[in-house]
């Protein structure tokens, strides 16, 4: 079943899953490279393009399980995220901003290719809502107006609200807040409270001065991060159904550093103040 299979030697498996083809490099147990290609959507024949290519280097018929002891480790990049970025087809998001800043994103820095076009097309925003929180650091990270239990508790029924419409995504960027964490910190113990799934805060996400870019970056993390996680818990829970560990696999994505770290979204913008 298992060509050149020598004891103690098992396969190795490099998987780039794209939007259109999923191509599959393997080290068989003998030392010898083979490769594979095939769609990466293709329900009538299977659910799963990773499984299914690993399923065919190994000879294995449909109803036959991937025996675990064979397989070292599999490693795959994907453009999952990438594409549902492309297509618009990320989670709906809820941003909150500090106070005065509601339009920071959209404005962003106002640049355009054509500086004499009169008639400009902004890009689509990301988030389908934003919510003012009425707070504000300095740039030096000191706390000018404070985050009092009053506020809270009307963030408490505009989150509220914003979950009930079905929103699960949140994006927490603040002015100045990679200087003082404190205030996202509490806004993202106020999302996860109400149900809000994904959390994304700005220090966290980039811990970088300028509010737009990073803005951009906590809005798109939020965005995407879903996505990318149902898939490679799908991925994850079929190599566990096999009964391969799930520390023979490992995934990452042209948009994330690691499905095992907090996803950080390379998103670079020009330059303006915070």
């Amino acid at each position: 079943m298992f060509p050149s299979y020598v004891p103690g030697q098992r396969w190795q498996f490099w998987i780039d899953r794209g939007g259109t083809f999923t191509d599959i490099v393997a080290r068989r147990p003998d030392g010898q490279i083979v490769l594979h290609k095939l769609l990466s959507e293709n329900p009538d024949r299977y659910a799963d393009a990773p499984i299914q290519g690993i399923r065919d280097l190994l000879g294995l018929g449909k109803d036959e399980a991937i025996p675990a002891e064979v397989i070292e480790a599999v490693k795959m990049g994907t453009t999952v995220a990438t594409n549902a970025l492309l297509e618009r087809k990320g989670d709906r998001v809820l941003l909150l901003t500090t106070k005065g800043f509601r339009d920071a994103l959209r404005i962003g820095y106002q640049n355009r290719p054509n500086i004499f076009a009169r008639h400009i097309e902004l890009p689509e925003m990301l988030y389908e809502q934003a919510i003012e929180v009425n707070e504000r650091l300095s740039a030096q990270g000191e706390v000018l107006v404070a985050l009092i239990s009053e506020e809270e508790e009307r963030l408490l029924q505009e989150l509220q609200r914003a979950y009930d419409s079905g929103i699960r995504a949140c994006a927490i960027g603040l002015m100045h807040g990679y200087r003082y964490p404190a205030h996202e910190l509490r806004l993202g113990e106020l999302a996860r409270q109400v149900g809000f799934t994904q959390v994304s805060l700005s220090h966290q996400v980039s811990p970088l001065i300028k509010l737009v870019s990073r803005g951009d970056t906590t809005v798109v993390d939020a965005y995407l991060s879903p996505i990318l996680r149902r898939y490679v818990d799908r991925v994850a829970a079929q190599l566990e159904a096999e009964e391969i560990q799930s520390s023979k696999f490992k995934i990452q994505n042209s948009l994330h550093h690691s499905s095992t770290h907090p996803p950080t979204c390379l998103l670079y913008t020009s330059d303006a103040a915070d």
